[in-house]
């Protein structure tokens, strides 16, 4: 009798004893944020304090390599833990993500995780997998966002809010934590910021900020891309050419603004835009002065998002929850400030593919450390389940990054990285292409137009000048191309694109 209610009490414990082991996984997850503009990866431009905090008491990853540099697809390939390929989401296309396959979230509420996603989704379906959700609807404005969430009785809604996004969002996101999430669980929460993405309106906090500051340009952004294929030098994403009035401020401004907020942003904006009518700027001058309107835009939206999730950290520690929960923040892919003189992202030049990764977990992860081991978007959901203690599904294609978080590289870790990207014809005209990187040497493929570059990060880190064919580099260059070869097997990366990337025309519209 007492060995039955002992078999019965430990049963009835069992789950208190698992959630006690298991962690809370908190993702911060923002769109376009390069990492050159946080200060704990170097940057010159801006001070970001609380991801600088991040990195003092976690670890910073200096090679985390996007697989596919476009938002919708890697949002796709961090649930699925699968290449475009495999999970069906290869562009920011018009058919919505498959939410009926297999995901993370999914997983972990099998293994007793509570899950919300609050913020930015941009897959054009319904979260699945999620206890809770309450999402930007696609892009989502920076004011008064429109959002859908369900109500008590499980339906699809949309609520409107008004007030700053990246304030909303985190709102939300200190509300579920603080009343709403299963107490008696671990949780895991994605919190996803649409800054700093196009087009760059900051919140009524910094509107003034960098305002008489002459931001220093990059080296590279009187780029004439001479020394690669034609593929650079066809885009349509240069600061010179294609930022438009609205991306400069340059009109209205935001159409959904309140009396109150149109005040403060005409207060703002005004004065600079006056003053650059009477300037009369052209040639060299003008674009200087787009670059600087542009890169202080992009600047203000981001320190919006440290100072947010500063007051998250903060309730973590006041709390006690610090303790248990893991923090990982990242973005959707790189980005370019200014750099080759362009703005977005796609290519698989370093700007943009790589993205910020810091990782803070109290008693695992030795603080102020920093990993030069090539890890991906592609590992993101094996490293959740890892944590959580749940399997990982043989099918998933990256792998979890728990030894590194550890201070262990296991000795069969990953040497090259395979990058693919389909968007082509679509936005700025970036050639499809896909290659293989060993973090020192890159060999990209432009397979439409039958065009190679390689590079030597070493010498020339900004990429300026292919070698490829080059004699001296002849061994490197037949083993990065068997690398792709080997890579494109182990992935299952099919020989033609499939047919989802296609482009299908819109119908005409009718006329009325």
């Amino acid at each position: 009798m007492k060995k039955l209610r002992y078999i019965i009490l430990t049963l009835a414990i069992l789950p208190t004893l698992l959630a006690a082991k298991q962690p809370n996984i908190l993702f911060i997850f923002t769109d376009d944020h390069a990492a050159h503009a946080i200060s704990a990866y170097g940057s010159k431009i801006n001070t970001t304090p609380h991801m600088d905090r991040l990195a003092k008491e976690g670890m910073l990853f200096e090679k985390c390599y996007v697989s596919n540099a476009i938002c919708g697809p890697s949002r796709a390939v961090i649930l699925t833990g699968k290449y475009s390929h495999l999970n069906g989401f290869l562009k920011n296309q018009r058919q919505p993500f498959d939410g009926s396959q297999q995901t993370f979230p999914k997983l972990l509420r099998k293994v007793g995780y509570t899950t919300a996603v609050i913020g930015k989704w941009h897959l054009k379906s319904t979260p699945t997998g999620f206890d809770y959700f309450d999402v930007l609807i696609g892009q989502g404005p920076y004011y008064n966002p429109p959002m859908k969430t369900t109500d008590e009785e499980g339906k699809v809604i949309t609520e409107k809010n008004t007030g700053y996004t990246t304030d909303i969002i985190t709102d939300k996101a200190l509300a579920w934590l603080k009343n709403d999430r299963e107490k008696d669980k671990p949780f895991m929460l994605m919190y996803q910021h649409k800054a700093p993405h196009r087009n760059w309106q900051p919140g009524p906090k910094h509107l003034t900020m960098f305002d008489g500051v002459d931001i220093p340009e990059p080296e590279t952004l009187w780029d004439d891309y001479k020394g690669r294929t034609s593929a650079a030098g066809k885009q349509t994403m240069t600061i010179a050419r294609h930022l438009n009035d609205n991306d400069l401020k340059l009109n209205e401004g935001p159409r959904n603004l309140t009396p109150e907020q149109r005040k403060v942003w005409e207060a703002a904006y005004g004065p600079k835009n006056e003053a650059f009518r009477k300037a009369n700027l052209q040639g060299e001058a003008l674009v200087k002065w787009k670059y600087q309107r542009y890169i202080k835009d992009y600047l203000r939206c981001v320190q919006s998002v440290d100072d947010n999730l500063g007051r998250v950290l903060d309730y973590l520690d006041e709390t006690g929850l610090a303790k248990n929960t893991i923090v990982i923040y990242s973005s959707d892919q790189g980005w370019y400030l200014g750099d080759h003189g362009w703005y977005d992202k796609r290519w698989m030049y370093e700007e943009s593919l790589v993205m910020p990764l810091l990782v803070r977990w109290p008693g695992v992860v030795k603080p102020g450390s920093r990993n030069s081991d090539i890890v991906s978007n592609l590992d993101f959901a094996e490293t959740f389940l890892d944590i959580a203690g749940a399997k990982i599904p043989k099918d998933m294609q990256g792998t979890s990054i728990l030894p590194l978080l550890k201070g262990q590289t296991p000795k069969d870790w990953r040497t090259h990285f395979y990058y693919h990207y389909y968007e082509f014809p679509g936005a700025h005209s970036v050639a499809r292409h896909y290659g293989v990187t060993n973090g020192r040497h890159k060999l990209i493929y432009f397979y439409q137009n039958n065009e190679w570059e390689l590079f030597d990060l070493g010498k020339d880190p900004n990429e300026l000048s292919s070698v490829y064919g080059n004699s001296d580099y002849s061994r490197i260059q037949t083993d990065l191309l068997a690398e792709l070869k080997r890579l494109r097997v182990q992935y299952k990366v099919p020989e033609k694109d499939p047919d989802s990337v296609n482009n299908t025309p819109k119908p005409p519209r009718k006329k009325k």
